[in-house]
């Protein structure tokens, strides 16, 4: 494994800080430093970026990013055990790492980084999903991001590119390809990580687009989505009647058959619907 810069191996980083992966963090470390630089890449040219990233752990990723030339990286680490091999990385680099302890859930990000800004990180399986869908889902877009690009399970990165009629689609697809373009740039295997998880993982790429692709309320498409993926083998008509009275007419209104399933239906009919829902036109 080549260095990509003057610091030890990740092996002898882990070993020298008793950094045993924990599962109750969700914790996978990517010990391979070419890989963490080929993700940090595909971020795409970060030398007049900040980034930010969820869960470093022993800093492979963070190094990667450093290395390939980002302005700033702000790294939220949840685990304390993490933080002196972190602060080993902040010294190697000064004036480019900013480490956090404490909750990416919880962390008020506001005035730490400056624009443009990617979000980089091999995230904790734990609280990856969640991450996910609230920087899907601001109250004003643009979002502050620019990119996302972040590993997941293969299972959860296919969910979030998949096409209706597909097994994996569902509401991640819906919101993430309603603001963003999805891609899945990477898949990687079991053992390129320590421990091993169960699955494969695979790196997704986002692109913030400028305006979502149809007009909606994001709440009211949230809910709306939510509903009729919650049942999703039922009719449409069935899994969405908790929403209010009238729903075949709406239904109808935005073009949908209200005997079709919530996986046959495309972004642009549901946002129809969410508008409908509004009391707008479709």
């Amino acid at each position: 494994m080549a260095a990509i810069d003057g610091l030890p191996p990740l092996r002898e980083v882990i070993a020298a800080h008793g950094l045993s992966a924990k599962k109750s963090l969700g914790q996978n470390f990517l010990l391979d430093l070419n890989l963490t630089a080929k993700i940090a890449r595909l971020a795409g040219d970060l030398r007049q970026s900040d980034v930010l990233e969820v869960g470093p752990g022993p800093g492979g990723l963070t190094r990667g990013l450093l290395s390939e030339g980002a302005r700033k990286v702000l790294a939220v680490e949840k685990d304390e055990r993490c933080l002196p091999a972190l602060a080993e990385i902040a010294a190697a680099y000064p004036g480019r790492l900013e480490v956090i302890n404490g909750d990416a859930l919880d962390v008020d990000l506001r005035g730490r980084l400056t624009p443009p800004i990617r979000i980089a990180a091999n995230l904790p399986y734990n609280v990856g999903t969640e991450l996910l869908v609230r920087w899907l889902t601001p109250k004003d877009w643009p979002p502050f991001w620019e990119s996302l690009t972040l590993m997941f399970q293969r299972e959860v990165a296919e969910r979030i590119v998949a096409k209706p009629g597909d097994d994996a689609y569902g509401r991640l697809a819906i919101l993430s390809q309603w603001r963003a373009d999805p891609a899945i740039a990477l898949t990687l295997p079991p053992d390129a990580f320590t421990p091993p998880p169960k699955v494969h993982s695979s790196v997704v790429h986002l692109k913030a687009l400028p305006a979502p692709r149809f007009p909606a309320n994001a709440a009211t498409l949230n809910r709306v989505v939510a509903a009729g993926f919650n049942q999703r083998r039922k009719m449409l008509r069935s899994s969405l009647k908790g929403l209010g009275p009238g729903i075949e007419g709406k239904l109808e209104e935005a073009g949908i058959a209200p005997t079709a399933r919530a996986e046959e239906i495309g972004l642009e009919r549901w946002c129809a619907l969410a508008r409908v829902m509004d009391g707008g036109p479709a």
